[in-house]
């Protein structure tokens, strides 16, 4: 119902998420030193984070987890309206 438009910028440094649960702000999560971000050409909807260190790599990827999480809503619920 809403469709996650995700935008990687600043040469894979940085990943912007629109329209997360319809929401109007733009969320930015900015990858640690030395971690890029790209877009995968095999799958459509995934994003491919990679890294020489597997801390900053991991840490990266729970950034952009924490970003998404649903806050003060049921989840259990279908959240699309």
């Amino acid at each position: 119902h809403f469709p996650i438009n995700a935008t990687i910028t600043n040469g894979g440094a940085t990943v912007e998420l629109r329209n997360f649960l319809g929401e109007k702000r733009v969320r930015v999560v900015n990858m640690l030193p030395g971690v890029k971000v790209e877009k995968s050409a095999s799958t459509k909807d995934e994003l491919v984070i990679s890294g020489t260190d597997i801390d900053l790599t991991s840490r990266s990827a729970a950034l952009i987890r924490q970003s998404c999480l649903v806050k003060h809503k049921d989840i259990r619920k279908f959240l699309d309206g």
